[in-house]
């Protein structure tokens, strides 16, 4: 199995569109033997779309994964000390999500865990998902490539003549860059073409 033994924070946020698409490779954590952990963003937690409810979302990521949900600030803050995680993976990460990592603001349980699992020096693997990565979310992406032990699943524009600026993640890819990840490396090509795009 090849995640036997490692620990990860599984974290959702906000891009609802994309939720149900996640669900299967959070699944397949598991089975490579992995412990997961779920973490959620205020807005999974709080609100009902028509993508699905919030406690829709809640049991299905405690089924799979058959831990609790972290959803709390509080919840999270032990991440960084008590060095819970090998990894954690923020899939999806909305434009929101990506802009407050970049500018060091903690103000969710996701964010929270990015920050802990960044205190300790180890692995954070986000899989963007924003109508505006090539708008005013781009100076953010490039902000976080060029931070330490950050990597993204590779990505492309899902829509290009009909939302230009909007990028997402390639879904199939989460465990490979997960796997180069927990080697210090950035899975490559990183930049997709539309073929090769998410589900966003």
């Amino acid at each position: 199995m090849l995640l036997n033994g490692k620990r990860v924070g599984f974290a959702v946020t906000g891009s609802h569109c994309t939720l149900a698409a996640v669900m299967p490779e959070l699944a397949r954590f598991v089975s490579e033997g992995a412990e997961v952990v779920p973490i959620i963003s205020a807005s999974v937690r709080d609100n009902d779309t028509r993508f699905g409810t919030s406690s829709y979302w809640r049991e299905e990521l405690e089924r799979i994964s058959g831990n609790k949900v972290i959803d709390t600030i509080n919840k999270a803050e032990p991440i960084g000390p008590q060095k819970l995680f090998d990894i954690v993976v923020v899939a999806p990460c909305t434009g929101n999500t990506l802009a407050k990592i970049a500018n060091s603001i903690t103000d969710s349980p996701v964010l929270m865990a990015v920050k802990a699992q960044m205190r300790n020096l180890r692995p954070v693997v986000l899989a963007i998902s924003t109508n505006d990565g090539l708008g005013g979310n781009a100076i953010n992406l490039g902000r976080v490539l060029n931070m330490k032990n950050i990597y993204l699943v590779p990505f492309g524009q899902d829509d290009p003549y009909n939302k230009a600026n909007s990028l997402v993640f390639n879904k199939d890819l989460i465990l490979d860059t997960v796997l180069a990840a927990l080697e210090g490396r950035q899975i490559q090509p990183l930049l997709l073409g539309p073929s090769r795009k998410g589900d966003g």
